[in-house]
């Protein structure tokens, strides 16, 4: 079965909570704090697979998620990383963010389009510190840890898209699947009658030195880009070939239709889809001229062809008949255009996306939700709250310690909050203090957070 859309839900392992010990021996007194980090939770990864044909192992399963990592324990023992979870995609997967509440796509991920490529779609959590870490000049026996830290998740969209140099387009029962299988080794479904493709095609063809891959698209029909009939399930699979090969019946077909106005609608459809594929190079192929009757149509297709400077071609994929010069102007043309791509340098997106997440998950703001009371909003800061043990006085004062160091109460001063008044950071609720807590920055900086400037880190 050929499966091209799918959503699924991705989560991280949680990171390992950090140990609070000390080392206790025989004739080895205050002997000093010595718990072990929490090992880091394992990442969701998306890997592209060439032998991945669809999506098919995602129709049913859509949840996915990646081990934890152990917790930290006495004697600086480090708690083991968890493992990734390797999801594998098909070459040509694109992935979008989903949103939860929804459920629409809200942002471009990646473009798996190598072989190998891979991207983290859900980060694990990072281990939380053992007691070892927290020791200063003034606290030398910190009687504290940091608990792991709660791994990303989210939903997410793989849209499959056929990487083919070139792609068969037309009207059902144009002969998309004939030329196919006479171009390549393909051997699609053929019959005589409309959308007996069901599904794209791909074939790999050689000419002389050249090779490209051809696709076989399901016909499309008037209204396809608005959702009518086949076609529309399957635009997205023209949208990364460099060549279109506008296959038109000569004949007319058993419905008697003007071959001029059936290139005219798979034309306007291709537009109106997407205004790139209007513009994409293309060769014209009049298909069928074994039928009786045909010469008028292909001269009259040719002389359109000619008026709007586009390469035409007259084949039977039932005979053969002009199949071998038609593939050769094929081949040398993809290979033109291969060369032309190879000098544009593609963006990453992935790591686009990463950066922009990171800054994103780093960024917070205050809302005053009544006289007297504030929300702080932000998932950096939510994972701080949730790295906390609540029981713990010093773990509470290395929080507000943090909060002070990335500029919480600096915000929450400028949006109004006065000593006395109630905070409120996911589900836990605080009395604020303007605090004058002097903390040693060399402390602070083994965190190795860096932080946004001020203006991007917070807002009202």
């Amino acid at each position: 079965m050929f499966i091209d859309q799918v959503r699924i839900h991705v989560k991280g392992g949680d990171g390992g909570a950090g140990c609070m010990s000390f080392r206790r021996e025989a004739h080895v007194p205050k002997g000093g704090p010595d718990g072990g980090d929490g090992g880091r939770g394992g990442n969701v990864v998306l890997v592209a697979d060439q032998g991945e044909s669809s999506l098919i192992a995602y129709r049913f399963k859509h949840h996915f998620k990646a081990t934890r990592g152990q917790h930290g324990k006495g004697s600086r023992l480090h708690g083991a990383a968890g493992e990734d979870c390797i999801l594998k995609v098909p070459v040509g997967t694109v992935v979008h963010e989903i949103d939860d509440a929804t459920m629409e796509p809200t942002g471009f991920i990646a473009d798996l389009t190598r072989h190998g490529q891979r991207v983290v779609v859900a980060e694990g959590g990072i281990g939380g510190w053992g007691n070892i870490h927290f020791v200063t000049s003034t606290r030398r026996a910190p009687a504290f840890a940091q608990l792991g830290e709660p791994a990303e998740e989210r939903w997410i969209e793989l849209e499959m898209k056929l990487m083919a140099d070139a792609a068969l387009v037309g009207m059902p029962s144009a002969g998309k699947s004939s030329l196919i299988a006479r171009m390549s080794a393909a051997r699609p479904k053929i019959a005589d009658y409309p959308f007996t493709t069901l599904v794209p095609n791909l074939g790999m063809v050689r000419s002389d030195d050249y090779s490209f891959v051809v696709a076989d698209v399901p016909g499309l029909i008037e209204g396809a880009a608005e959702g009518k009939g086949l076609g529309h399930e399957f635009l997205r699979h023209i949208e990364r070939t460099s060549l279109i090969l506008h296959v038109v019946d000569a004949s007319g077909s058993y419905e008697q239709r003007d071959p001029l106005e059936d290139y005219e609608i798979i034309e306007r459809e291709l537009a109106l889809y997407a205004q790139e594929l209007a513009e994409r190079p293309r060769i014209i192929v009049a298909n069928k001229i074994d039928v009786e009757g045909t010469q008028e149509n292909v001269e009259r297709l040719r002389a359109m062809a000619q008026e709007k400077d586009i390469p035409f071609f007259a084949v039977s994929a039932l005979t053969g008949e002009g199949m071998g010069g038609f593939i050769r102007a094929v081949a040398a043309r993809v290979h033109e255009l291969r060369e032309a791509a190879a000098q544009e340098a593609e963006p990453v997106y992935d790591q686009i996306w990463e950066h922009a997440k990171a800054k994103r998950d780093r960024s917070f703001k205050v809302i005053k939700l009544s006289k007297g009371v504030f929300q702080v909003v932000g998932k950096h800061v939510e994972r701080m709250v949730i790295q906390t043990e609540w029981d713990n006085e010093e773990a509470l004062a290395y929080l507000q310690a943090r909060f002070n160091r990335i500029g919480v109460e600096k915000a929450l001063l400028d949006a109004g909050a006065r000593s006395g008044d109630e905070i409120r950071i996911l589900g836990r609720s605080f009395e604020f203090q303007n605090s004058t807590w002097d903390y040693d920055d060399e402390q602070l900086d083994v965190d190795g957070e860096d932080y946004l400037e001020e203006d991007d880190s917070w807002e009202e």
